[in-house]
């Protein structure tokens, strides 16, 4: 079976924007899934509300589009009553980091063992384009128009402190990196986060004077940095820019966990 095997063909084509990276981070996860070896049988995909929550209903298992923030908690409730489902969450910044904050916060401090991919696009991009808590300061959205001036959460470090096995951090750029990051985010027993900067050409993009899609995929590369160089940098008593994006694995660890499979 490869990762073609897991998509709903019926349900194609997608709804996803041209130039969104949503589509790369299906792919991405299904050719994970298949590495590792799941079968569709005991697999279960859940999510929210937005633009990557409709990821599930591509995937040719059974899936659970749920209320507004409440992707964890449901999925929490299917890990529970069956441990032996593999289950993983597909949310979006908005989805999980606001209204859903505090059911993060509690899956990583209970460690469930649940796989949590996060695609970030930084912007609310199927609501309207408003500001989510990943919005760097002063980029635009219409509910920041002259700029956000909130600094923005960093997931990775809120999942590490909180207390999760396993966090990551890739771009939609990087598909080998990702694709191995979920990985080893599904062969993680705990809670795994694996965050996706991803490019919203409609909303984001358009409001950023991002001209074209590659644009901002550029940017997520110019300003990337490896995880390992930028402790190095920092150790040296370099100071890293504000806008710099730390990429890799944040953090591996075994730490007890709730729900782990049979």
């Amino acid at each position: 079976m490869s990762g073609d095997d897991w998509l709903r063909k019926d349900r194609l084509p997608h709804i996803w924007c041209a130039g969104c990276g949503n589509g790369t981070v299906v792919n991405c996860t299904l050719a994970a899934v298949d590495e590792i070896g799941w079968q569709r049988a005991n697999t279960v995909f859940v999510s929210g509300i937005g633009c990557s929550s409709r990821a599930p209903g591509y995937v040719l298992t059974d899936s659970l589009h749920t209320t507004h923030g409440r992707a964890i908690a449901f999925a929490t409730g299917v890990k529970l009553a069956d441990p032996s489902l593999n289950v993983v969450v597909i949310t979006g910044d908005g989805d999980l980091a606001a209204i859903g904050g505090n059911h993060f916060i509690h899956a990583c401090r209970r460690n469930i063992d649940l796989t949590v991919i996060c695609m970030n696009n930084q912007i609310y991009g199927m609501t309207g384009g408003q500001g989510s808590p990943t919005t760097p300061m002063g980029k635009l959205s219409t509910t920041t128009p002259f700029g956000s001036v909130e600094p923005a959460f960093d997931l990775t470090e809120l999942a590490k402190a909180a207390g999760a096995n396993y966090v990551a951090r890739w771009t939609g750029f990087h598909v080998k990196e990702l694709t191995k990051a979920i990985f080893s985010g599904l062969s993680t027993k705990g809670l795994a986060f694996i965050e996706v900067l991803v490019q919203c050409p409609t909303n984001y993009g358009r409001r950023n004077k991002y001209r074209s899609v590659t644009d901002q995929i550029d940017y997520m590369k110019t300003h990337s940095v490896l995880k390992q160089k930028a402790d190095r940098l920092r150790e040296e008593g370099n100071e890293l820019p504000e806008d710099t994006i730390i990429l890799g694995e944040i953090v591996k660890r075994s730490l007890p966990a709730m729900g782990v499979r049979k």
